[in-house]
């Protein structure tokens, strides 16, 4: 077999193309609409063996000449394999088709065709390939007409989210979007967001980006002369024609046109600016919540016609000067966050952070999308910036009046997760409501109640308590759902089960009590609260 020419055409599609087309279909009409993958030519005798899916066979039956029964059982054997065709050059061993040939092509319903004499099969190959190619090009140029509607589409759109994944649909290909200092911006890839950055910073040119695992076309996004980040497209293909790198460089475009649109000419309106400035009136000296909501609702500010949250993010720094310098520099950054930008935010600069108000439409889907933007904003800021910066986020308001609540409430978990060292970059104030009943307890009794909880792990193999403290939290933290439990811990569900089962009797807790979970749960709690103190379990353990 030699000379395969990749394609996708049907074989009525490739009878019609020159010089294939001054040939004929003899038999297996009813195959017409096969898909012809490649074209090879028939030189070995156990060709069959080897036809794989889609393949249309050329041949002179050199090698099925002498025998029609040999032949017809070859027929067959091609039709079973999903070959798409058997094409035959006559006048060197044959001058026709044996009529049993005909006949079995015809009950199988495979094409068997007469391939003109005049021709080579190099000819009739390229023939095929060269239509393929031209039919590639079509579809590549209809795509790009797709592109355009698309570009009309973002550049209206809202939704940054929305935006990535419809060019992804578009293009046909999954993409990720790298910001100008390595953030994750949009990862649609399989791979990991640290994975995405081998190799990070790249130039201001298209490149290839493979590693082991692997590969992505990657263009810059510009703005001017400037590099603001990259694109990554994850195709399968090793060689990208002229008209598929102008397809890229066309959504690079447009996605670098939306993520590097001045959000300042429609965030920092007068409305805006003057609406920032009364919630920071509301909150420091007063003004009553009405005044605020009215005036929201005069120049049609959505934020408390449904549920919303805020978030303050802190920056220390030890110079008031350079403090405030760096909470306008925050808040400027918070702006030009693609991520954050999508959920329609208000920034407000206070003394202690700046203060973010985001509308929460949905409660479940807007909660994730908030820790998402929020943790990807804070992994992308880089020196003073990144120094200390944490972010704090209230529980679920539905009301103007509960703003100053919701303020307290972001003080309040920036104070407990400071003083417990509890929670990472982004803390919620749901999280800590233990910490906040709690944290008058001592020390001391918070120790001598984790060393009576977990008694029955006393004396244990310390890889074992580990492991069994770890299995305990995750099913905590799940709400007692193993498949949940299993599925973050990569176990098995059978896994998961036994040790749960396993830690009942250690520590004598009937996990379908209320009263015990709420009890192992104060333990977990309490842990973090000691921060680096080791409870005596786990020192006699090791």
């Amino acid at each position: 077999m030699k000379g395969a020419k990749k394609m996708h055409l049907t074989v009525e599609q490739a009878l019609a193309v020159y010089p294939l087309s001054e040939g004929k279909l003899i038999a297996g009409g009813a195959g017409r609409s096969r898909v012809v993958k490649s074209v090879n030519v028939m030189d070995a005798p156990d060709i069959a063996d080897w036809i794989k899916e889609g393949e249309m066979l050329f041949t002179t039956a050199y090698l099925i000449k002498d025998d029609p029964e040999e032949a017809t059982a070859f027929l067959h054997k091609l039709h079973q394999r999903g070959a798409s065709g058997l094409g035959i050059k006559l006048g060197r061993f044959w001058t026709s088709v044996p009529e049993a040939l005909v006949s079995k092509a015809d009950e199988l319903g495979f094409p068997l065709i007469e391939l003109p004499y005049a021709f080579t099969f190099s000819d009739q190959m390229n023939g095929l390939f060269n239509a393929e190619m031209r039919k590639s090009t079509g579809v590549l140029q209809d795509v790009l007409d797709k592109q355009v509607r698309l570009m009309r589409f973002a550049l209206r759109s809202d939704h940054v989210r929305e935006l990535f994944e419809t060019v992804s649909e578009v293009i046909g290909d999954p993409i990720a979007v790298i910001g100008s200092r390595g953030q994750i911006v949009y990862n649609g890839s399989e791979n990991a967001d640290a994975d995405l950055l081998a190799g990070w910073p790249w130039g201001p040119n298209g490149r290839w980006i493979k590693t082991e695992g692997w590969q992505a076309f990657g263009v810059p996004l510009m703005k001017s002369s400037r590099c603001t980040g990259h694109v990554l497209f994850f195709t399968p293909r090793i060689y990208l024609s002229a008209i598929e790198e102008s397809l890229y460089s066309q959504a690079a475009e447009m996605l670098s046109f939306h993520l590097n649109f001045n959000y300042e000419d429609y965030l920092e309106l007068s409305v805006q600016r003057d609406f920032g400035q009364m919630v920071k009136r509301h909150l420091r000296n007063g003004m009553s919540h009405e005044s605020l909501e009215s005036y929201a609702s005069k120049w049609e500010l959505t934020l408390f016609e449904g549920a919303y949250r805020c978030v303050l993010t802190v920056c220390s720094s030890p110079d008031p000067i350079e403090r405030a310098g760096r909470l306008d520099a925050l808040k400027n950054e918070l702006l030009s966050h693609a991520l954050i930008q999508a959920l329609s935010g208000t920034h407000v600069v206070m003394e202690e952070g700046v203060l973010s108000l985001f509308p929460e439409r949905d409660a479940g889907g807007e909660e994730e999308r908030l820790s998402e933007a929020l943790s990807s904003f804070l992994s992308g800021l880089k020196g003073a910036h990144r120094e200390n910066a944490r972010s704090a986020v209230s529980s679920r308001k539905k009301k103007a009046a509960q703003l100053a609540e919701a303020y307290r409430e972001c003080g309040e978990a920036h104070r407990l997760s400071e003083q417990w060292g509890l929670g990472g970059e982004v803390v919620r104030y749901e999280s800590l409501d233990f910490a906040y009943i709690f944290e008058q307890v001592s020390r001391q009794r918070m120790t001598t109640y984790c060393d009576r909880l977990l008694a029955g792990l006393e004396g244990k193999d310390p890889d074992y308590v580990q492991e069994m403290m770890r299995t305990l939290e995750t099913y905590l933290d799940n709400d007692g759902q193993l498949n949940e439990t299993a599925k973050k811990l990569f176990i098995h569900r059978n896994t998961a089960t036994y040790r749960i089962e396993k830690l009942g009797e250690l520590l004598d807790v009937d996990f379908k009590r209320i009263n015990d979970l709420l009890k192992l749960k104060l333990v977990f709690q309490f842990r973090k609260m000691l921060g680096g103190e080791t409870a005596k379990t786990t020192a006699k353990a090791r």
